[in-house]
């Protein structure tokens, strides 16, 4: 099934031009954190996402998303 939360994580990461291990460093937690929320195998808690959000000084619905599958379980 897939993760029903999407990111871009990638996208600002590539526009700071900073790598997965800066960004991890930056927010204290591991590399591989990073790397699989960015590819959708593991679903941050609301303490990362916040603090991700928060680093990139954007709103965190401008990072995260509900993909489309999981937009229908709220109805």
């Amino acid at each position: 099934m897939p993760t029903p939360l999407k990111n871009r994580i990638r996208v600002f990461r590539a526009e700071h031009r900073m790598s997965q291990s800066e960004l991890a460093d930056a927010i204290g937690v591991s590399r591989k954190t990073i790397s699989t929320i960015e590819v959708g195998r593991y679903v941050p808690s609301t303490v990362i996402a916040l603090k991700i959000a928060r680093h990139f000084k954007a709103p965190v619905e401008e990072i995260f998303s509900l993909s489309e599958a999981s937009k229908g379980l709220l109805k």
